[in-house]
């Protein structure tokens, strides 16, 4: 594996290009644009909270979709059923990531930006008016499977075009800091489906739940959907990809131009995202599951331990951006990936100990590991790429980490439990990502300040 991009011009220094002084540059930078990047960032967030909401719903309501379409002698073949369905999703998020890639870098960041949030609030509606299984039989199972595909596909273009989205509207001296609060869209979204997946455990009773209720949170999708698409459907595009627009030099196939041109960088951003795509469905779709089944904790502290550790997520990810733009990218991945690879095994030991609080710390100190890297990882990756296959880039290259990784964590550490007889194996599971995103860092050029490259 080479470490230069294939088609990169002979000429260009290997050293990253230093943008002017940050400090000077938002002097010279006119108020109207400073309002646009607010704009950019609040519509970014919201989208992305809608999209992680949806997604993420299915994993928390887990053992209850467990018992509702997927029926079986075994709770455990039926709820690695259940995560088989959530696995498929994100095979479905690389074509995904593709398709809305092509349309972001030739078309625009807006169109793909609006459309993927649009079909994810049509699949999770769905998901909640379909019948179950003692109504309609293995068919039942079988349109949940498409509507979490279609869940999947719309997924594949959220997070990196958001990104892209961001950061080419934020100023060099804060990009770090701007793309954090993206993400801490994902973790917010991903919040609000686990408050909601515990309140519906706290208000209604399992008969109830099992009845009717559990429809609540895939319905209440199109509430939150509406005012996502209406704030998106209002932003303008950035100037980087305006500037590539006016100039006739989007490129024609984007994948294609990505593949040939920029290899070795999409081959980075797949090992660099290990942590924050297993480790984060480990320490949080995951884990709620795991305080259940091996902690002997109820539901309802299950789903509390994972919001406080996302709300912890929350804090921390802007808290990294920072650091990342004050003392540059490397230095935070590097910190939050040891820091996993250390306490990983001993919080999982703590998480099974059985009490209520040993669960809460466990799972936060993993999170906020997972969310220390994940706070330096985008505008790692953002730098890494031109413009004219940046969403390309973002999208493919965390998607198929997703694909990997992610989706298949949840599945993998149920069956590497159930065939180990050890509690403790989703431990090493998590470790193993953390691995991958330290070994990755070493093979990446600190970017710390950089103009960001249109060609």
């Amino acid at each position: 594996m080479t470490m230069n991009d294939a088609a990169a011009p002979a000429v260009r220094s290997t050293e990253p290009v230093r943008g002017p002084d940050p400090v000077q540059s938002e002097k010279n930078v006119p108020t109207e644009k400073k309002q646009s990047s607010v704009k950019v960032v609040r519509a970014a967030i919201v989208g992305t909270v809608v999209e992680y909401y949806d997604f993420g719903i299915y994993g928390y309501m887990a053992t209850i979709i467990a018992s509702l379409f997927f029926v079986s002698e075994s709770d455990t073949a039926a709820l690695l059923g259940t995560f088989a369905t959530f696995a498929v999703a994100f095979f479905l998020r690389v074509p995904g990531g593709i398709f809305f890639g092509h349309i972001g870098d030739k078309y625009g960041r807006k169109n793909a930006l609006s459309w993927t949030i649009l079909l994810m609030v049509v699949a999770t509606a769905a998901m909640g008016m379909m019948p179950t299984y003692v109504t309609l039989g293995v068919w039942a199972t079988a349109i949940l499977v498409l509507a979490r595909c279609l869940q999947g596909f719309a997924a594949g273009g959220e997070l990196g075009g958001a990104n892209a989205f961001v950061s080419e509207s934020a100023p060099a001296k804060w990009r770090a800091f701007q793309t954090s609060m993206v993400n801490s869209g994902t973790y917010l979204g991903s919040l609000v489906a686990s408050l909601t997946a515990l309140a519906l455990t706290s208000v209604f009773t399992h008969d109830q739940i099992m009845s009717w209720a559990w429809r609540i949170p895939f319905l209440l999708s199109v509430v939150i959907g509406v005012v996502g698409i209406w704030i998106r459907n209002h932003m303008e595009d950035t100037p980087q990809f305006k500037e590539l627009e006016d100039k006739g030099e989007t490129a024609k196939v984007p994948v294609k131009e990505l593949l040939t041109t920029s290899g070795s960088s999409l081959v980075k951003i797949i090992f660099l995202g290990a942590l924050i795509t297993g480790g984060y469905y480990i320490a949080s779709v995951y884990a709620a599951t795991y305080l259940q089944k091996a902690g002997g904790q109820s539901s309802t502290v299950a789903f509390l331990s994972t919001s406080l550790a996302l709300v912890l997520g929350v804090v921390t990810l802007p808290i990294a951006g920072y650091l990342a733009d004050k003392y540059g990218r490397k230095p935070v991945l590097f910190t939050g990936t040891v820091a996993a690879v250390v306490l990983g095994v001993p919080m999982f030991m703590l998480m099974a100990g059985g009490s209520i609080w040993q669960a809460i710390v466990g799972q936060s100190v993993l999170f906020i590991a997972v969310s220390v890297v994940n706070g330096a990882s985008y505008v790692t990756y953002v730098e890494m790429l031109k413009a004219s296959v940046r969403y390309s880039g973002l999208a493919l290259g965390n998607n198929i980490t997703n694909m990997a990784l992610g989706g298949t964590a949840p599945f993998i550490a149920t069956w590497l439990i159930d065939v180990t007889g050890n509690n403790l194996a989703p431990a090493f599971y998590f470790v193993f990502c953390a691995l991958l995103t330290l070994g990755a860092i070493f093979f990446v050029t600190e970017t710390k300040g950089i103009e960001l490259r249109v060609d």
